[in-house]
């Protein structure tokens, strides 16, 4: 016999997007106490933009952890199951455990997968035989040991040209390598690739042009729209296709840092809830979906055209917040989301260049001072200051 739930509110994923939209709802109306279900399978949650500096060696991968259960708001109840199927069409879901889960309204924020075995050879090799990624806790600890024991030769990163969590990571622990190359003296017999399946350096001309400067300063190569697609880490070789040419090359390494291609959940892209690229398809302003009014997404499983970011789900909770109640109270959805996201993008030890944008690629910055320059300030605030506002701050609906 399934096991059946009901929740007034049930919001897939106890990630950024899920835990704060559950607080700041809980907050906003006490009567939802006991009726806001989140279900989530993980038992422990992460604070991802962390793991830059953990793979930099300028933090510690265990204070980017915390248990789930810590986190979970009071007045919310959790699920520790897998959502597998959704029937909108009966405000149900069905988890991969059986369970059967009815809802009133529904918030889906089941962040995004990353597909490991979409490069060859990849999921043998990961961390070892030179082979590191920032993007799993189980790995980060590698990249530190390949930069610190790193003796010179070829060191490439990788950015593939799918959506991917924070687009500025992958270029961000580049810039961290060139640092400590050249303090431990082995940039010089170093050559340093960024091999990325976007056409360029960052989508914001502002903070574009800086970048370039970056580049040029620490005469890195730059090769785009191109796609690590084969990793033999044995024979330390990586094989690229040209996205635009469909040919393929092959590149010696001494260190690889590789960031995977990503996309939707599987259970959201075989749903009635997905658009035809596989993501929630939601109102880009409203957050409500196109289709199903009272099913709501964010953060970084859904359609939205912005960047894939922690700072991203800050502005977007509220939204969903404000709508949910007032559909709920029958009034209409005022709250508008404009797509703003941040990605702070450091690009040494002590540099930071905090990139501030909404939808139409403008710049929103927050501080009174040309945020394109690079500054310790900025620097600082993402390694100290950002974590204390996402811990206790974002994560209990606070801001």
């Amino acid at each position: 016999m399934a096991r059946v739930y009901d929740g007034k509110v049930v919001i897939v994923g106890a990630g950024s997007a899920g835990i704060s939209i559950a607080a700041r709802l809980l907050r906003k109306n006490r009567q939802l106490y006991g009726q806001v279900l989140l279900i989530d399978p993980s038992d422990k949650h992460y604070y991802q933009p962390l793991w830059t500096l953990v793979g930099g060696g300028a933090a510690k991968a265990e204070d980017s952890v915390r248990e789930q259960a810590s986190l979970i708001p009071e007045g919310a109840k959790w699920l520790k199951e897998a959502v597998d199927t959704f029937m909108p069409e009966h405000n149900t879901l069905k988890t991969r455990e059986g369970s059967e889960v009815r809802y009133d309204y529904l918030v889906v924020a089941a962040g995004i997968e990353i597909y490991w075995d979409q490069i060859k050879g990849l999921k043998e090799t990961i961390g070892k035989n030179g082979v590191c990624s920032n993007y799993s806790y189980d790995y980060v600890q590698s990249t530190w040991e390949n930069i610190r024991n790193f003796r010179g030769g070829t060191a490439i990163f990788t950015q593939p040209s799918t959506p991917v969590k924070c687009g500025g990571a992958p270029q961000k622990i580049m810039y961290l390598a060139d640092d400590y190359f050249r303090q431990s003296g082995v940039r010089d017999q170093t050559n340093i690739i960024f091999a990325s399946g976007l056409p360029n350096i960052f989508a914001v001309k502002k903070y574009a042009d800086t970048l370039e400067q970056v580049i040029q300063r620490k005469k890195i190569e730059t090769k785009y729209r191109v796609e690590l697609v084969e990793i033999d880490g044995e024979a330390k070789k990586a094989t690229f296709e040209h996205l635009d040419t469909n040919e393929r090359f092959t590149l010696s390494f001494d260190m690889i840092h590789v960031t995977p291609p990503m996309g939707s959940p599987a259970f959201i892209k075989k749903s009635p809830l997905a658009d035809a690229a596989g993501w929630v398809d939601v109102d880009p302003y409203t957050l409500q979906h196109k289709t199903y009014e009272n099913v709501f997404g964010a953060g970084d499983c859904t359609n939205l055209p912005t960047s894939k970011t922690g700072a991203a789900i800050r502005k977007q909770a509220p939204v969903v917040v404000e709508n949910l109640l007032a559909l709920m109270n029958g009034k209409p959805l005022q709250a508008r989301y404009d797509g703003y996201t941040s990605c702070p993008l450091v690009t040494g030890y002590n540099k930071l260049v905090l990139a501030e944008f909404d939808y139409d690629k403008n710049p929103q910055e927050t501080f009174p001072f040309d945020q394109s320059k690079e500054r310790m300030s900025m620097y600082m605030l993402k390694r100290n200051l950002l974590p204390i506002i996402y811990w206790n701050g974002m994560l209990k609906g606070l801001m």
